[in-house]
């Protein structure tokens, strides 16, 4: 009988226990790296969101001229994430439009899915609302005009649904395949994605906007809050109107500007004289704290210096003081 039982020894072998062999190893503690996770936040860009539920309307009136095929557009999300984490989930081709929106110093993308390039092109041809295999290949000069018409008509309507908010310029600086050609901040910074979608056909595709995060920041009360559209108050309009009316301003008229030699520099001494070579009627520019507004004559009035405004100029900014070298 006692052959019908199993010893310790063969016991503990089954279990898994016994003495640990030198072959068996405790699993190695490596550090957790906290950045491999990538919290995405969304919503917190109410402005931004009701701004976008009036463009998604404008556009798809717009778009249906262009393909009488497309059925919906929609918002589907905003949310905040690091610019790698985005651009790495863009499925390969993608177009990246790359959008300055002035007076906002930063630019932003508009990046459209293959599957939308190559469905909106087989209905336009007749063909099904399916995108074909793309194989990994780059996009056609048809399929890249398909494009820029698209991209055309988007943000012709974006800066139409701007005028209500802000008046903004927005214009488009190129459109690249390649994503690190794309790269409008450095892949940890953070970014606002307005994720939105195209019904062609009963066939949903997806396309995005990408901002910068900190691009909105000069009007954060505005984008940040739900008061986007909210109807205006009078009593506020006055009172902020006299405010404004009442902020000063630096103005700096610019006489001149030349180009030196850094070892001219280095010799100049106490008493030299730089002549500005200025014509009695030449135009100056007159700067509004560091951009340029205005053209003007100088003159005096009895004992005082003064520029006689004759016109605008249109400035990028720079300031009377010049870049290096000036």
């Amino acid at each position: 009988m006692s052959d019908e039982f199993l010893s310790q020894e063969e016991i503990d072998a089954l279990l898994g226990g016994g003495e640990t062999t030198e072959e068996e190893k405790k699993p190695e503690v490596v550090p957790f790296d906290f950045s491999q996770v990538e919290h995405i936040k969304k919503g917190g860009v109410p402005g931004l969101e009701l701004l976008f539920e009036r463009w998604v309307k404008i556009y798809r009136e717009a778009i249906r001229r262009l393909v009488p095929q497309v059925a919906m557009i929609s918002k589907e999300s905003v949310y905040i994430t690091r610019f790698n984490s985005f651009i790495t989930k863009i499925p390969m081709p993608a177009s990246y439009s790359i959008v300055s929106i002035k007076p906002f110093k930063e630019n932003f993308l508009f990046v459209l899915d293959s599957r939308l390039v190559f469905v909106v092109i087989s209905v336009m041809f007749g063909g099904p609302a399916k995108p074909f295999k793309i194989e990994g290949r780059e996009f056609t000069k048809l399929e890249m005009r398909i494009i820029e018409d698209i991209v055309k008509v988007a943000l012709e309507t974006f800066q139409q649904v701007w005028k209500d908010v802000y008046p903004v310029e927005v214009k488009l600086k190129g459109i690249e395949l390649n994503p690190a050609l794309a790269r409008i901040v450095s892949g940890s910074e953070k970014v606002i994605v307005v994720e939105c979608s195209m019904d062609v056909d009963g066939y949903e595709a997806p396309f995005f906007f990408c901002f910068p995060h900190g691009m909105f920041m000069p009007m954060k009360e505005i984008i940040f809050s739900e008061a986007l559209f909210a109807e205006k108050d009078p009593v506020w309009d006055e009172y902020l109107r006299k405010k404004v009316l009442k902020t000063k301003l630096r103005l700096s008229l610019e006489l001149a500007r030349k180009r030196y030699k850094l070892r001219d520099v280095l010799e100049w001494k106490v008493g030299d004289k730089l002549p500005l070579d200025v014509p009695k009627d030449a135009p100056l520019k007159l700067y509004v704290e560091e951009s340029p507004k205005f053209t003007a004559k100088l003159g005096k009035v009895k004992n005082r210096f003064a520029a006689l405004i004759y016109g605008e100029v249109n400035g990028d900014g720079g300031g009377p003081q010049g870049s290096a070298g000036d």
